[in-house]
């Protein structure tokens, strides 16, 4: 059933959020990541994995997190906190939702600042390539609170289906939960802000 369906018959969405945790920067270091599950705010289950530092393997890695496993068939869109993980490790949004056949979505807090995302890129190698991933990401779309890329769904549904899944505030609910989880794994704590 697609999203636009579930959403006018108020269907659970079921949608899976991924977010890096902290990690202390360092040429070759690695960053985890974890996916959180839930069907509309609620916490249904968890993965785990690791992406290079600034490397290119963020798109295959939330790919074998989820291709094979018992997860991928019952989720109806894929979250993502921004457009890169582990510092530049871009994500190729509509390569990614090509292979998962799911609306992809890249969440920012805020409007970016582009000019400064590519001017940190221009010091890392390939910057071309790194650019041009970041451009198949499509446009930002506004929609208050929230500021997204989205590939395999329109914004208007994109957009309700968002605010679907948060519970309160300006994060969808498995987004906030991979933040503080993530946190949790790697410093023993949850931060304060999700």
């Amino acid at each position: 059933m697609n999203l636009e369906s579930l959403l006018r018959l108020d269907r659970a969405i079921r949608v899976i959020g991924f977010d890096d945790a902290p990690f202390v920067r360092r040429k070759g270091g690695v960053a985890s990541i974890s996916g959180i599950i839930s069907a509309n705010t609620r916490f249904e289950g968890m993965v785990w994995g690791k992406v290079r530092q600034d490397g290119w393997n963020a798109t295959d890695t939330i790919c074998k997190l989820l291709i094979g496993g018992k997860f991928l068939p019952q989720l109806h869109i894929v979250l993502l906190d921004g457009i890169a993980f582990g510092g530049l490790n871009m994500i190729d949004l509509p390569l990614l939702s090509q292979r998962l056949a799911l609306p992809c979505v890249a969440v920012m807090r805020r409007q970016p600042d582009l000019a400064g995302v590519e001017t940190a890129i221009r010091h890392l190698p390939q910057p071309e390539r790194r650019l041009e991933i970041l451009g198949r990401a499509g446009n930002i779309h506004a929609f208050p609170p929230f500021f997204f890329q989205v590939c395999g769904e329109s914004p208007e549904v994109t957009a309700a289906v968002l605010q679907r899944l948060t519970d309160c505030g300006k994060v969808p609910e498995a987004l906030r939960l991979a933040h503080l989880i993530g946190a949790a794994v790697i410093k023993g704590e949850s931060s304060s802000s999700a």
